[in-house]
């Protein structure tokens, strides 16, 4: 579900309650809207609201969580590449082939990150790139000549390792985070509650546009949270320039 859609259906529905508890107020005799059947209505919507309220705040938190785990993913991703980079060098000559793979990789999964994690185009199955399988190679092949080279080796190999486990948490963390069935009910119950706040308002021009900005208010807020929802899409995406200039040009 994009956070446009989720924009316009809550508006719509939204109005749509409103609508109809403009309707009602037309149809029903003015009796039934009086004393005890007025004051039950208020305290229902009044509840409702205050649980939507909760369930607002709930969804919220979901997306930001969402939003900064993917985030700090990413970040790690980035802070490893350098870290690996940085004791290749130090390795030596024979690790510029790696190195170059490396340049290689970072641009391509990048890629492939956001691509897979666009709505509605996140892919069943996982499958390591041919130039990943190439620098993983390229790494085990490293010949260690003496100690210092020994102890770089192994710890090349634990951050390139830490790298796969990231990129893959990257890709199983892309659940999403406001499931379509809570979306659904959060929308009725807004609707709803517009239409016991038109069911005793006059349909004036006040009103109305009080209705109108009010719904947009909330409408814009579930956008905020569904696009925040969507890491890698959207307005709000993590950016991914950093990982495409992170590591300097091999001299």
């Amino acid at each position: 579900m994009s956070s446009t859609f989720a924009f316009l259906a809550s508006l719509v529905f939204i109005l749509i309650g409103a609508a109809a508890g403009m309707v009602l107020k037309r149809s029903l005799p003015e009796n039934l809207l009086e004393g005890g059947s007025k004051e039950a209505i208020r305290l229902g919507a009044g509840f409702l609201a205050t649980t939507a309220a909760l369930v607002i705040g709930l969804m919220i938190a979901s997306a930001k969580n969402t939003f900064d785990t993917q985030s700090t993913n990413i970040r790690q991703l980035g802070t490893n590449a350098v870290l690996v980079d940085q004791m290749l060098t130090k390795y030596g000559p024979e690790a510029a082939p790696a190195r170059t793979l490396l340049r290689e990789a970072i641009p391509t999964a990048t890629a492939r990150i956001w691509q897979e994690n666009i709505a509605g185009k996140i892919g069943s199955t996982f499958v390591v790139s041919g130039t990943g399988e190439r620098f993983y190679d390229a790494i085990e092949g490293l010949k260690s000549g003496n100690a210092e080279q020994t102890s770089l080796k192994s710890r090349i190999i634990q951050i390139t390792t830490d790298m796969g486990r990231t990129r893959l948490l990257v890709f199983t963390q892309n659940d999403n985070a406001i499931p379509v069935p809570f979306f659904i009910v959060l929308v009725f119950w807004l609707a709803v509650i517009f239409a016991s706040f038109s069911l005793f308002a006059e349909p004036g021009p006040i009103v109305i546009a009080s209705i109108l900005a009010f719904a947009l208010s909330v409408s814009s807020a579930l956008f905020l949270i569904v696009d925040l929802s969507h890491p890698f899409d959207g307005f709000m995406q993590i950016s991914n320039h950093h990982l495409q200039v992170l590591l300097p040009k091999i001299e």
